[in-house]
């Protein structure tokens, strides 16, 4: 099993579409593939639209096969910081999940306007034209960040951040953010999967870890990622201690935005070794009916001369 379950197309920060992701995938040779945008499902169902159930009946014997898992990633506050829950689902909408993310997206933008004025304020113009022309539903700050470097602005992303849109930036404005138990019961509500997405990314102490673990694991959360792009070795032999002490479900993903970052591509990230594959999220008792609720694509075998 070769799985990717944490990645990213142009419907939020992604650079690139549902379908770009798929034939990577395919291409890589990926089994499973979580498609997990930043609060919303738009990339989901756009693949969902695009593979009827019945490509599950088709009779593909010898094509490679792909199984596509309906995901997203919900930003959520834990004691003032902005955590973020990735929701592997079994069912691609609730009432309780949809609320939540309608008011994640309206959030996003009301964030961005107001990011906007100030950015007016200072003189730099029109990154609400650009925000209206991309294909996002979920706004973001690296979407100004991508603005404020085609502009001229800045250099680099980094230092829009830096100068313009971090907690000393010119143009900040802090964001508010559904509480860690909400996105958590927001996914238990699909019969889903609730993944801490990247701990090791926090700016938080080993003790402090330790404690927002347990917190996920006492609102409901069953697993958390402890694979995923540009993790040393010594982070993740942590991970997998601090996921075994909490009883958590291991998970993996690349967290995959764009090609143009070097560190990271689709299916790219340290393999689980075989001692912590029994924990493995596929071992959940519900992975097999979140996976067969999803859809699966075909495609033809490969080549001699393409490989």
């Amino acid at each position: 099993m070769y799985v990717d379950l944490h990645c990213h197309s142009y419907y939020s920060d992604g650079a690139q579409t549902p379908e770009y992701l798929v034939s990577a995938a395919l291409e890589r040779g990926l089994t499973h593939l979580a498609l997990t945008d930043h609060d919303c499902l738009c990339g989901v169902e756009h693949l969902w639209n695009a593979t009827p159930r019945a490509a599950l009946q088709a009779d593909k014997e010898g094509w490679r096969q792909l199984n596509l898992i309906a995901g997203v990633e919900i930003s959520c506050d834990w004691n003032g910081l902005e955590i973020h829950v990735v929701g592997l689902l079994k069912e691609l909408r609730t009432p309780t999940l949809d609320a939540l993310l309608r008011e994640q997206q309206n959030h996003r933008r009301q964030r961005a306007e107001a990011i906007a004025g100030k950015l007016d304020a200072v003189g730099t113009i029109g990154v609400r034209d650009y925000l209206a022309a991309l294909p996002a539903t979920a706004l973001t700050r690296s979407h100004i960040a991508d603005f404020l470097v085609a502009s001229g602005t800045c250099k680099n992303k980094q230092k829009a951040f830096k100068s313009y849109l971090g907690r000393r930036g010119k143009a900040y404005v802090a964001a508010t953010w559904p509480s860690l138990d909400r996105a958590v019961s927001a996914i238990q509500s699909t019969g889903g999967i609730a993944v801490l997405a990247h701990p090791s990314r926090y700016p938080l102490t080993r003790s402090k870890l330790s404690r927002l673990i347990s917190d996920f694991h006492a609102a409901g959360g069953e697993a958390m990622e402890v694979s995923y792009a540009n993790l040393d070795p010594t982070s993740k032999k942590r991970l997998l201690e601090l996921a075994n002490e909490h009883a958590l479900y291991h998970s993996c993903g690349s967290d995959f935005h764009t090609l143009e970052s070097g560190w990271t591509a689709l299916g790219k990230y340290p393999r689980l070794e075989p001692s912590a594959t029994k924990n493995a999220i596929w071992e959940h008792p519900r992975w097999h009916s979140i996976v067969t609720s999803g859809r699966t694509v075909f495609a033809p075998p490969i080549e001699e001369s393409e490989a």
